[in-house]
């Protein structure tokens, strides 16, 4: 059954009362005294992380855990990783963070997959230990730095955090980006490993005592191809089409190479996922193409996310006036990351900043929209507008982008409202417009 709404009978009714009750760490945090909790308390059912019941649920499946962890690009790279099992018949469970797309579920879009396969695939997340409850076979390491400060007082925090979960898998298979700074530092706390080490990264040197797989990246007109070196005998350079843009997906793309092959999946397999895989929900997702104005929905919400996915759009769009529009994820993240935002947003051509999403955030009055709105046309951007809440926003940009712009929302509050009423203000706008004023190739 799934409801809808919250009530306190769904754990005060005892004929009805469920055995657990697995809920987010970002409810347990801000509000404990939600009347659900309190009701359960009262009934002395236990209350857990989601993250552990899925984490049973592959321990009593049989099927071995591979979980995919980084600051950046996991919910892509888990998806990538669902895609390439199912492509290669090998009908794996999942649990992604991220909407996928309905061929390999079954069924209507999802963030879980069901399957009778040897693997079952998460994406582990470290805010607040919600991956504790995993304890992998596979574990693929993208990249790791500073984020979450509300947890998090630094950077050699989140590294503490990495290590004390892998050291709980002794015997994990480590699949990691050494091109990563974070990913090398955690590698190092963890020498010696009893499992085994696959490295890879685009162009470096090989590392003592790990398997390696190194790749070099040609870009041309905006497509993304990886240049895989052979074996140590065979000095032949094999190329994979990469579908997704952009650099950062290209290591996404080697992490989902490396693990393949780690787990016995065929360069074919590999290489038809790697060109055709379309990504998850709200990763450089395309929600309308209006009179010439693209309008794509993203996730990001850390300043090295929202720089990799400007880049991305830039090599995808090249020559086109890209907007970057971006709804603040809580008040804490924003003033202490305020300056390095204000940095990546000023690389966009138009910069619009929607109201701060609080979340589980109390504070709201460490800073404000228009302050990060200044700080970008401070730090070289264009003059940024704080144009209010998501809806105003939306309608702000409706009146202002033109044809052959790119409108790239990003945020991980109700952002995703923007995009779509974006879309649907343009589509209005274009459908009054005189036939003479459409193009060729318009939407009639």
């Amino acid at each position: 059954m799934v409801a809808s709404e919250h009530a306190v009978e769904h754990v005060a009714d005892p004929a009805g009362r469920p055995e657990r009750l697995a809920v987010t760490k970002a409810l347990t945090a801000v509000n404990p005294d939600h009347p659900e909790l309190v009701a359960a308390r009262e009934a002395g059912l236990p209350i857990e992380a989601w993250q552990q019941l899925v984490a049973d649920a592959a321990a009593t499946s049989g099927q071995r855990l591979i979980a995919v962890a980084g600051t950046h690009g996991k919910s892509t790279t888990a998806g990538w990783l669902v895609d390439l099992m199912v492509r290669a018949d090998r009908d794996p469970s999942a649990f992604v963070g991220a909407l996928l797309d309905p061929s390999l579920t079954g069924s209507g879009p999802s963030t879980a997959r069901w399957g009778r396969g040897d693997s079952f695939i998460v994406e582990a997340d470290e805010y607040a230990g919600n991956f504790d409850p995993y304890q992998p076979t596979v574990a693929v390491l993208l990249n790791a730095e500073w984020d979450h400060p509300d947890v998090f007082a630094d950077e050699d925090a989140v590294f503490d955090a990495f290590e004390a979960w892998l050291r709980r898998a002794p015997g994990a298979a480590l699949i990691v980006n050494i091109g990563d700074r974070g990913i090398a530092s955690i590698l190092e706390r963890l020498r010696p490993h009893a499992g085994d080490v696959v490295g890879f990264k685009i162009e470096d040197d090989r590392p003592q005592d790990v398997w390696y797989i190194s790749a070099r990246l040609e870009i041309v007109n905006g497509g993304t191809t990886l240049l895989v070196a052979g074996a140590e005998q065979d000095h032949r350079e094999q190329r994979f089409d990469v579908g997704l843009a952009g650099p950062a997906n290209a290591a996404n793309a080697m992490a989902v190479l490396a693990a393949g092959r780690y787990l016995g999946v065929d360069d074919e397999r590999i290489r038809e996922s790697l060109a055709e895989y379309a990504g998850v929900g709200r990763r450089m997702e395309i929600k309308g193409d209006v009179g010439g104005i693209v309008v794509i929905d993203d996730y990001g919400h850390h300043p090295t996310a929202i720089a990799r996915t400007l880049e991305a759009v830039r090599l995808r769009y090249q020559g086109r006036r890209v907007w970057a529009v971006y709804e603040p994820l809580t008040f804490h993240r924003t003033a202490l990351m305020l300056g390095k935002f204000a940095e990546v947003l000023a690389m966009a051509d138009e910069v619009a900043i929607a109201d701060i999403w609080a979340g589980r955030d109390p504070d709201t009055t460490l800073t404000s929209a228009g302050e990060l709105a200044r700080a970008v046309h401070s730090a070289g951007g264009p003059a940024a507008v704080a144009a209010g809440s998501v809806e105003a926003t939306a309608d702000y940009l409706a009146e202002h982008v033109q044809r052959g712009d790119v409108v790239l929302v990003m945020g991980g509050g109700r952002s995703h409202v923007i995009a779509s009423r974006l879309v649907d203000r343009l589509a209005a706008r274009h459908e009054d417009a005189p036939l003479s004023e459409r193009r060729p190739g318009d939407p009639s």
